[in-house]
């Protein structure tokens, strides 16, 4: 029955037996899988073959108070393999007395926690770089609220001076209505931020529960963590630009500028159960401000969504981009039944809305059209198409003064 037993325990733990003075006098074969070493470069040697430089002498003057008080000793230990690789045991090591109660000899029984323990060592990496990731993007964030107070300064400013030239209408409403739309701007980024808040408390939440799963689980909570965070920042950007005095003209693509807005909107679209039907042209070059054009996108695709929850599935949007020689045409269209014929040729009016006076501000159709106008020297229109709204967006190949 005893030999049953012995051999029950040799095969399913990882066993050695020493003498008093720590040479190995038995290990079984799952000692030698694990170190690498074989029975013949085991037996006779200082258990000390196994021992990892990186472990301190405290703890094994530790381990010899205990079991030399005849009391066992158990431990999760760091050893190292022939090869140089680390692997992790738990271990209890027992001394074995003989009839007078002196102690014989020392029995330690381990098992395997290598993969758990690099499980964890990996998870700490990953929470370290995380809370460093969020050290920065506070910092970001500080950094950039500074900079939209003095934004802030400058656009009172500006307003002021415009209404104390008397300039005319047109240049004035346009500011005043820039500086209006910046508390609007505000809660659209506040919007943009509360999935991707969730998404980041749900990857952080996922982090410690792979804890008991694979190492790719790790990898992947890790990775959507950080896409969302660097997403966020990326918001932080694109709002500091838009409002920026100093913005540089340049020529872009407008269908970048579409992926860009349609980074921002596509979870909404995709919550609303909308589906979107795209014909982009390629290699399209225009001459203005990138991120206005993004503004107009959000504009226009946020109005048709809106639009569209208020009325059953299908719901669907169409944009088309293309080149056709002199000019580009840009069209958005949805199938929300389409603008009542009296509120058409009011759409892009300062302070106009179809909207609930809780839901918009009337501003966003007015700002799009002047950006469309003054910065890239174009035209924008509105107009019922086959059971929807269509805008149609006609841009000069030319290269345009921002007017801005």
């Amino acid at each position: 029955m005893f030999e049953q037993y012995r051999e029950a325990i040799e095969n399913s733990n990882i066993v050695s037996r020493t003498d008093t003075d720590g040479i190995i006098t038995f290990v079984n074969q799952e000692f030698c899988d694990i170190s690498g070493y074989s029975c013949d470069e085991l037996i006779g040697r200082n258990h000390n073959i196994v021992r990892h430089p990186d472990v301190p002498n405290s703890t094994f003057e530790r381990l010899w108070q205990t079991i030399l008080a005849k009391e066992p000793y158990s431990a999760m230990v760091k050893n190292l393999a022939k090869d140089g690789s680390t692997f992790y045991v738990n271990t209890t090591i027992t001394p074995i007395l003989n009839e007078q109660g002196e102690i014989e000899e020392f029995i330690a029984i381990r098992y395997d926690v290598t993969h758990e323990v690099e499980l964890k060592l990996a998870l700490e990496e990953k929470e370290r770089e995380l809370r460093q990731l969020n050290q920065t993007l506070e910092q970001r964030v500080a950094e950039q609220t500074k900079e939209l107070y003095k934004f802030n300064q400058y656009l009172e400013q500006r307003v002021q001076e415009e209404v104390e030239k008397n300039e005319e209408k047109q240049k004035i409403l346009f500011a005043q209505s820039r500086f209006a739309s910046l508390g609007q701007m505000m809660a659209n980024i506040a919007h943009q931020w509360r999935q991707p808040l969730t998404e980041l408390n749900l990857s952080l939440f996922g982090l410690k529960n792979a804890l008991q799963g694979e190492e790719d689980q790790i990898e992947s909570y890790y990775s959507d963590a950080k896409k969302t965070i660097q997403s966020m920042s990326q918001t932080i950007e694109d709002f500091q630009n838009f409002f920026n005095p100093n913005k540089p003209v340049e020529p872009f693509d407008p269908v970048e500028s579409f992926h860009d807005a349609l980074a921002l909107i596509r979870k909404d679209l995709k919550k609303a159960k909308i589906t979107l039907h795209t014909s982009l042209g390629k290699g399209i070059t225009l001459t203005g401000v990138s991120n206005e054009l993004t503004q107009v996108y959000i504009n226009l695709l946020q109005n048709a969504k809106e639009a569209l929850l208020e009325k059953e599935e299908p719901r669907e949007i169409s944009v088309q981009i293309l080149d056709n020689g002199m000019e580009i045409l840009l069209q958005i269209q949805d199938n929300a039944k389409g603008i009542e014929e009296d509120k058409l040729e009011k759409i892009f009016e300062p302070y106009f809305s179809t909207k609930h006076a809780s839901q918009g501000t009337g501003l966003g159709l007015f700002m799009s059209r002047m950006i469309i106008q003054q910065s890239l020297g174009g035209s924008i229109t509105a107009s019922n198409n086959e059971g929807g709204a269509l805008f149609t967006i006609i841009l000069p190949k030319k290269e345009t003064e921002n007017a801005l």
